[in-house]
């Protein structure tokens, strides 16, 4: 059965995204591989989740460089969800993540927008059951 496997985010430099993304977000580093000419093949996921992933891909050309942070034309492009909204909201704040603004609650469950280390557009989400 097909599914999603990788999502590639593009990203300045791998470091400074490794380090957003696992020591921030709490995300797991699952792969780091060196593949010649400054390349890497960086792999990280939230912990537990199962096979989607996001692969942060350095901008290799001045388009890619220019799309930086705004790959969604400014829109929320990346949904995280978690089974506890409140502790991860606290967690992430507390790690230096900014939120736009105070949790929402909606239909579907509490909201909260945040923008990772290059302006891109996240909702922190906890589903109603």
């Amino acid at each position: 059965m097909p599914h999603l496997g990788l999502v590639a985010l593009v990203v300045r430099d791998y470091d400074e995204a490794i380090d957003f993304y696992v020591d921030r977000l709490g995300f797991d580093l699952r792969e780091d591989t060196v593949l010649g000419d400054g390349k890497r093949w960086v792999v990280v996921a939230p912990p537990g989740s199962g096979e989607t992933a996001l692969l942060l891909a350095r901008a290799a050309t001045p388009d890619q460089a220019d799309r930086v942070g705004d790959q969604t034309g400014g829109r929320v492009g990346l949904f995280l969800n978690t089974d506890d909204f409140d502790r991860d909201h606290a967690r992430m704040t507390a790690a230096g993540v900014v939120f736009e603004g105070e949790p929402r609650h909606e239909s579907y469950g509490t909201v909260a927008v945040f923008r990772d280390l290059y302006g891109n557009r996240w909702d922190l989400i906890g589903l109603r059951p």
